[in-house]
Order: structure tokens, then sequence, then C-alpha cells
């Protein structure tokens, strides 16, 4: 069985405006197969690799480790922000 996950960049949380989370790559193993204790409502899972994150500074590195490791992976690029500039007075132009 050969292992998959996927490369990506997180994006930084609604909840700040900071992007310091947001400079490193990850490589996450998809998650699969759950198993459910029906007694006390916990989820489980045999495969550990599932609980396993890995950060790198740069996406080659991140690539080079799954080709190294014989991971199959999917990378997720970024999408870029489209910012529009405008004026505090822009906000009160349709106020007729």
């Amino acid at each position: 069985m050969t292992e998959r996950a996927k490369i990506y960049q997180p994006v930084k949380t609604a909840m700040q405006s900071g992007k310091a989370r947001t400079k490193f790559w990850i490589l996450e193993f998809n998650k699969s197969n759950f198993n459910k204790d029906f007694v006390m409502g916990w989820v489980s899972s045999s495969n550990t690799n599932e609980q396993i994150k890995l950060k790198f500074e740069t996406k080659d590195q991140a690539i080079a480790y799954a080709k190294e490791n014989n991971i199959q992976f999917d990378l997720i690029n970024p999408q870029k922000n489209k910012l529009i500039i405008k004026s505090y007075a822009d906000n009160f132009l349709n106020n007729v």
C-alpha cells in the first residue's frame, strides 16, 4: 500500500491579520478508514501516519522529501489575494 499525502502552504487565519504561520510548507498524510467506538463515541484509526504533519521551509524541500521516501503527493499551490485599494471616502460614494 502506497502512502498518499498533500503538500500545501497554510493560509492565514481569519482571526488574525498577521501572516507569520504561512511562510512554510506542510506535508500531511491523507486521512482515511476511521473506526468509531460506539460506546464512548471516540474516533480512532489504525494508521498512525495520519497524525503526522511535516513542516518544510520551501516547496522544493517538501517535494524532494516525498520523492525520496516514495510518497505519492498532491501539490496544492496557494492562491494570491486580489487587493482592492480604495480610500475611506469610497465607502460612501453610493449613499445618495
